[in-house]
């Protein structure tokens, strides 16, 4: 079978996006946590306490998808936000005890291994890497789409979460009580006594 080269950039694409797509999977199901919820706990890890802006400019976030992660986190007790002391103007968030052991039992994220990968590569091999995907993102009407150094395929705020959790709730409600098995007579046997309903035993 012959492949046209144009299938060979689909399938690589397709790997692509399988790839990012299988790794936040895994990453969900080992701590719980998307991309740039651990990023933001890294970051912590390493950098201490920080406010909300200096956060969101070492993580490359908006300050409203950093607000939307660390409600998600500080709900779980991985986070912690107060009012700083020299100006209360401004909120500091903390890693707790808690985020710091999730920290420590994550694994790697994928854009750490790319990035490692990608610093390898000879000054060459970097800028015709960057030029063929910017002019891969043109030609996919992608080029002018606001996006952030992450490798997801969800929002980056968690918004899904909430809609993951909405569906759970719809399907259990769709499927109804577990249903209660009843108990089964014994053929040409007797009643225990007192009756299904605790009452006298009718008369034969």
């Amino acid at each position: 079978m012959i492949i046209e080269r144009h299938e060979e950039v689909l399938v690589a694409l397709r790997r692509i996006i399988r790839a990012v797509d299988l790794h936040s999977k895994r990453l969900m199901q080992s701590v719980g946590l998307s991309g740039p919820q651990l990023v933001l706990l890294k970051t912590l890890a390493r950098e201490g306490p920080l406010t909300t802006g200096r956060l969101a400019r070492l993580a490359s976030l908006s300050q409203g998808t950093i607000s939307a992660i660390l409600d998600r986190l500080e709900r779980r007790g991985f986070t912690a936000r107060t009012r700083s002391e020299s100006d209360r103007r401004e909120v500091v968030v903390t890693l707790t005890d808690e985020g710091r052991r999730t920290v420590g039992s994550a694994p790697d994220l994928l854009q750490e291994s790319f990035i490692q990968s990608f610093k390898g590569l000879a000054d060459w091999e970097q800028t015709q890497l960057l030029a063929s995907l910017q002019r891969l993102a043109q030609m996919m009407d992608a080029a002018d789409l606001d996006a952030s150094p992450y490798l997801e395929t969800r929002p980056l705020d968690g918004s899904w979460e909430a809609g993951e959790e909405k569906r759970g709730a719809q399907t259990a409600e769709q499927q109804g009580p577990p249903a209660i098995s009843k108990p089964r007579r014994r053929s040409g046997g007797r009643r225990p006594q007192g009756g299904p309903e605790g009452g006298a035993e009718p008369a034969g």
